[in-house]
């Protein structure tokens, strides 16, 4: 399929774009695309996919390499990186203040959330990711090219943003009532079952769970604004969004589920970026085990 006849720039996408409405920005110059295929059981997977083929001008942002900091036995399988390093490689890519940014990953959304939200770290809001991924891109029937785009360096510059809660901060919430931590990892994972990534067990005492998945209808894109604001307003049983912490493994597939309630108005919670993987290498931290607190939806929005 030809693409569409070029439209002007609007950098105004905040949380999500669908592929008919990112097809006919691809030509202007205030655009960047980021690929960030990645596969935890296959740390390879991206970089093959993305030369095999990709959207036009896409650059590929590997997890580990371009998304993370180095590990030090007590940060986390994913650590941020340092603000100004992280500043630098959004910058050699051609972002600049005034880019739109879109990123994907296959279809679910869940590793293109981690780039929206260290954009957003780094105080850039013109951000998101393309709702079903390459998925619904090629569903399309939209172009896909093995080309490598030219990098243009611009200036990008570290500025607030949204801040990460650290460690000791979700420690002092433990007890506090008003506040609400999210764990976005599987329900089995959550209750200590089937754990295959971490070497402890279990989930900090407290949290609630809800799946990253449970953020997208059963045609792999997002539910409804209307339908996530509702489900997620159950799930805080009268709690402020902005009292809200996500974490997940090691701080990527939370992001996913802090973008579902930005989609859905619910603005202002944040991410404990170090999670699980981090939580646990200080024996000093509380972990449990046991079923999930949270409501369960599936993917028509139904409470299952």
């Amino acid at each position: 399929m030809a693409l569409p006849e070029s439209t002007p720039m609007t950098p105004s996408f905040e949380t999500l774009i669908a592929p008919e409405t990112l097809a006919p920005m691809l030509a202007h110059d205030e655009l960047v695309i980021l690929d960030c295929r990645h596969s935890l059981a296959d740390l390879g997977m991206g970089e093959r996919a993305y030369a095999k083929s990709h959207i036009p001008g896409a650059h590929f942002f590997h997890l580990d390499r371009d998304l993370s900091g180095p590990m030090n036995g007590g940060n986390g399988r994913h650590p941020l990186p340092a603000r100004d390093l992280m500043a630098e490689r959004f910058a050699r890519v051609g972002i600049d203040p005034r880019t739109q940014v879109v990123a994907y990953d296959q279809d679910t959304g869940a590793m293109a959330a981690r780039a929206w939200w260290m954009l957003r770290w780094l105080g850039h809001q013109h951000v998101a990711i393309l709702d079903g991924g390459l998925s619904a891109w090629v569903e399309a029937g939209l172009p896909l090219t093995t080309t490598v785009p030219e990098t243009l360096r611009r200036d990008f510059r570290a500025q607030p943003g949204d801040l990460p809660m650290v460690a000791a901060e979700v420690l002092a919430l433990l007890d506090d009532a008003a506040s609400c931590l999210i764990d976005a990892r599987a329900a089995d994972r959550f209750r200590g079952e089937n754990e295959t990534l971490d070497p402890v067990a279990g989930h900090i005492p407290g949290a609630l769970n809800r799946h990253f998945g449970l953020n997208l209808g059963a045609d792999g894109r997002f539910k409804s604004p209307a339908c996530l604001r509702a489900e997620y307003l159950e799930l805080l049983a009268g709690r402020s969004p902005n009292r809200v912490v996500h974490q997940c493994g090691s701080g990527v597939t939370a992001c996913h589920n802090l973008l579902a309630m930005e989609a859905a108005g619910l603005r202002g919670s944040r991410l404990y970026a170090g999670s699980w993987s981090e939580w646990i290498t200080d024996p000093r931290r509380p972990i449990t085990k046991g079923a999930a607190s949270a409501p369960v939806h599936d993917k028509s929005g139904r409470q299952a």
